[in-house]
């Protein structure tokens, strides 16, 4: 009998639209779901270095919830790459000028740091209210 290791080709990826409603949903599980879809993890034909996951579609993301004290506590850093160039946002702002950063920043920290996870990010749509640009790929509902 023969053993082989599956591995899956470019050509043979098939890719599914997913949507989400994240109104009630708190913000780190919901990325881990959001993360495992945009990379395939939960397919039979999951290959690491190829990139054979779906498209995710993120809706209601102003309504996100967040537990503890990590709305005054938790602090994003981005520097400039100058001198005195570091900007610190507490998460409370970040939630209430653009939500959609928010979600996006915590899915792309679950991801790859890699070409490889690049480019499952970009498959990856988010919007603040309940109306989303993508109803003519007809998205799975997928509920948490």
């Amino acid at each position: 009998m023969k053993k082989y290791t599956f591995m899956q080709r470019k050509e043979d990826v098939v890719r599914e639209w997913h949507h989400y409603d994240a109104e009630g949903q708190i913000l780190g599980r919901l990325a881990v779901e959001i993360a495992k879809k945009l990379m395939g993890k939960e397919k039979l034909t999951f290959t690491p270095h190829i990139d054979g996951g779906d498209y995710v579609v993120v809706t209601n993301v102003e309504k996100i919830v967040v537990t503890g004290k990590k709305l005054t506590d938790k602090v994003y850093y981005n520097h400039s790459g100058f001198p005195g160039g570091i900007r610190a946002r507490k998460l409370g702002e970040i939630l209430a000028k653009k939500p959609e950063e928010l979600l996006m920043l915590a899915v792309k920290r679950m991801l790859p740091k890699n070409k490889l996870g690049r480019q499952q990010l970009t498959r990856l749509r988010v919007f603040a209210g309940a109306e989303h640009s993508h109803v003519a790929q007809k998205p799975n509902k997928v509920e948490l």
